[in-house]
């Protein structure tokens, strides 16, 4: 199914499975108005028996933030982020007291992602108890590297190449462009990132490790931010929106080549 007219608009794709798929990183993230006691290890003990079967590994991470003023940059409250492990390490459940997180280093298919958020979410419904989310994005992150960056003409539509189709690309060190979109007749926006980066670069040291050689990346993020009452079925199916409407601008980005070398049949 075609989408090259508007990506933001056109019917969802059906899926093309990618056996060799260049994800590095998906993302889910609910916030919600500060629950103080998630502090305590006894308040998230519930929760924490609710996901230990899939999840095992409990690794508390405190989070320090800093607020950027306009003479000085002064820190903030240092907040502890409850880490839950599965036992390969590939997929985490992040609990801290105004969002919960659930993202995959290891993704194999929208399905299974969003059953596990659901898994996740129930968990936070039945044993934390927000009343309230102020916001739901999902992210999806590719990354192209080794031999296949010097291909990546071939691999994405000239509309995101940019510079690097140019006899200029032999002298960028980096080449990053983004885009904000607010998808029509919706209450949501999409951040689109997509370029060059450079050897040990990254463009979000939080979720993209770097590595020793040049990559590109294609980093979508779709997120709505309004307040509604916490409905774990309306979230999970908001999120399967989101995660069609993020598919369909990838396949668009992407060309029928850069399927095929994942491991695709277009």
């Amino acid at each position: 199914m075609s989408v090259d007219n508007n990506p933001l608009v056109a019917v969802p794709p059906k899926e093309i499975p990618l056996r060799n798929v260049p994800l590095v990183r998906v993302i889910a993230q609910v916030r919600f108005p500060v629950i103080v006691s998630i502090e305590k290890r006894e308040f998230i003990a519930p929760f924490q028996e609710a996901l230990r079967g899939t999840y095992p590994a409990l690794r508390p991470e405190m989070i320090r933030g800093f607020v950027v003023g306009p003479q000085e940059v002064a820190p903030v409250q240092s907040q502890v982020v409850w880490r839950f492990n599965d036992v390969h390490e590939n997929w985490r459940v992040s609990l801290a007291p105004d969002f919960i997180a659930l993202e995959t280093t290891s993704y194999s298919s929208r399905s299974d992602f969003l059953d596990r958020l659901q898994v996740a979410l129930t968990a936070l419904s039945e044993h934390i108890g927000p009343k309230i989310v102020d916001r739901l994005g999902l992210r999806y992150i590719d990354r192209v590297i080794e031999q296949d960056i010097n291909d990546i003409t071939k691999l994405v539509r000239s509309e995101v190449i940019g510079i690097l189709a140019t006899p200029m690309a032999a002298y960028a060190q980096q080449a990053l462009s983004e885009s904000l979109f607010a998808i029509p007749n919706t209450a949501t926006q999409l951040r689109a990132r997509w370029g060059r980066v450079p050897p040990h670069g990254t463009v979000d040291p939080s979720v993209v490790e770097p590595v020793e050689n040049p990559s590109w990346i294609l980093d979508l993020d779709m997120f709505s931010i309004r307040s509604q009452p916490l409905d774990t079925e309306g979230l999970v199916a908001e999120a399967r929106t989101y995660a069609e409407r993020i598919y369909t601008l990838f396949r668009w980005a992407v060309t029928d080549e850069f399927l095929r070398l994942y491991g695709g049949d277009p």
